[in-house]
């Protein structure tokens, strides 16, 4: 049987150790800051980001509070039906490291392209281009107001779980963190914090579930807790087959996140590539399986219901000392930030450089971007606050509303599709609207009609119109 520790030794180290954390990422956003001298330095990091940097620092954003919350309860609450959420994760860091990330570096290097909507709408599309990126930008500050939402909520809970605070006092100290952290801003900031807290990310993600499974095993009767948790038990016939490809759909959102892809758009050379991309995909592997694991232990060692996404702080709580236990909170907090940092400053980005982007950019200062920072932040923490939902489903949704709206477009322009003004407002549109469509009136299982049926209707878009506005130009 597992023990728990008592809360008064613990609480005084976790927030010693939360402390200190704290201070390490703001002395290296100082020590960034310093490198910001032009505004490709404060958006892209002038181009220079080293393959360490930015394979580490493009996985925690791309991961979340999701993966060690998320998953980890997702494990917990569905039993052995959770592995589809390997092969959905992992493909889309295989697609984005292996067909992405090349083509993109070089494309935005040629173009001088600082975000993605310059890249997905170039300057070949004339006068409609201003048009096209100002509803970029609203769908990406759109979308990232819930995902920034779910890591504030995902803060609230890491301290409601382990100090027994409110849940909205909980999210508001969260939120507040992180807004000031995320003010001192600039991408070598964010790049570089979010590679420290990969690591932070990856040492929880090996050790903790290595205990887990380990107490696990011992426990009597350990497989049993896990019986009837299979797809086809749950999902009998053609809804297994849904709730399946309905998982796997996840990976459609990878290539149109514009916070995870603008480190490939950062990359210094071909080396840094390469090694970004080893450091990624072990990072993605170690990580995943480690939360499906914890999750699936949690189910043993707990098996308290509906404690869902709060399994991971149980399960720490239960077999680790409480300095160990205060490295998992960071761990998570770390999660929460990698995300929200690099998402307020893609939304900045959007507000701030590709609204006016063909129009005259002399006052786009730290300032400006820093003020769309925290109206962003403020908007996201009233929605954690007055719209409950739990991490899984708000941040999915927010996922793949931006991957159907940018994703396709993305991936015709690597492949060397020039498309016009009318095919690209269809595809964006389509994907986005369609997704927020699905996710308010379609309730399917596995949620495969509002994970798939935006992203092939927008990428129909692009082959069927593409071709006839090509054929149109002749």
């Amino acid at each position: 049987m597992i023990r728990y520790h008592t809360p008064m030794s613990r609480d005084a180290i976790v927030l010693t150790t939360l402390a200190a954390y704290k201070i390490a990422l703001l002395l290296i956003g100082v020590w960034a800051s310093r490198r910001n001298s032009s505004t490709h330095d404060y958006l892209l990091a002038g181009g220079g980001l080293g393959g360490w940097v930015a394979g580490l620092s493009a996985s925690a954003s791309s991961s979340s509070a999701w993966t060690l919350l998320g998953v980890s309860g997702a494990a917990f609450a569905w039993g052995w039906s959770a592995i589809w959420l390997l092969p959905a994760t992992l493909g889309g860091f295989f697609v984005n490291w292996l067909f992405v990330a090349p083509r993109l570096a070089k494309l935005a290097r040629a173009e001088g392209a600082l975000t993605l909507s310059e890249v997905v709408m170039p300057a070949s599309l004339g006068s409609a281009r201003a048009p096209l990126l100002r509803l970029a930008a609203a769908i990406i500050v759109f979308c990232f107001v819930f995902y920034i939402a779910a890591q504030f909520d995902g803060a609230g809970k890491a301290f409601t779980a382990n100090f027994g605070w409110s849940s909205t006092n909980s999210i508001l100290i969260g939120a507040v963190i992180i807004i000031a952290y995320t003010w001192l801003g600039g991408f070598w900031a964010v790049s570089v914090t979010d590679a420290l807290q990969a690591l932070m990310m990856l040492l929880v993600a090996i050790g903790l579930p290595l205990l887990a499974v380990s107490a696990a095993w011992a426990e009597p009767g350990a497989l049993s807790a896990l019986r009837n948790t299979n797809v086809g038990d749950t999902y009998p016939g053609v809804l297994g087959v849904a709730f399946v490809i309905g998982t796997l759909g996840i990976g459609l959102g990878y290539p149109g996140q514009p916070h995870v892809v603008n480190r490939f758009m950062a990359l210094k050379d071909e080396q840094a590539l390469r090694r970004g991309r080893l450091i990624a995909l072990l990072w993605a592997v170690l990580v995943y399986v480690g939360m499906l694991s914890l999750g699936w232990s949690a189910r043993v060692l707990i098996g308290t219901p509906g404690a869902g996404e709060q399994a991971l702080f149980l399960t720490a709580d239960a077999l680790l000392p409480p300095l160990a236990a205060g490295l998992v909170l960071a761990a998570v907090l770390s999660a929460i930030m990698s995300t929200a940092d690099s998402q307020l400053l893609s939304a900045a980005a959007a507000v701030a450089h590709d609204w006016r982007l063909d129009t005259s950019r002399s006052d786009d200062s730290p300032m400006r971007i820093r003020v769309v920072v925290l109206l962003i932040a403020l908007t996201a923490v009233g929605l954690a606050l007055f719209v409950p939902q739990d991490i899984f489903s708000r941040v999915l949704f927010a996922w793949h509303a931006i991957g159907a709206a940018l994703g396709p477009l993305l991936i015709a322009r690597l492949v060397g599709w020039q498309l016009g003004p009318k095919v690209t407002l269809a595809a964006m549109l389509s994907g986005f609207v369609l997704t927020v469509l699905f996710h308010l009136a379609v309730d399917s299982t596995g949620d495969w009609v509002e994970r798939l049926v935006p992203f092939i209707v927008g990428g129909l878009c692009i082959a069927i119109g593409g071709q006839g506005e090509s054929n149109a130009s002749r």
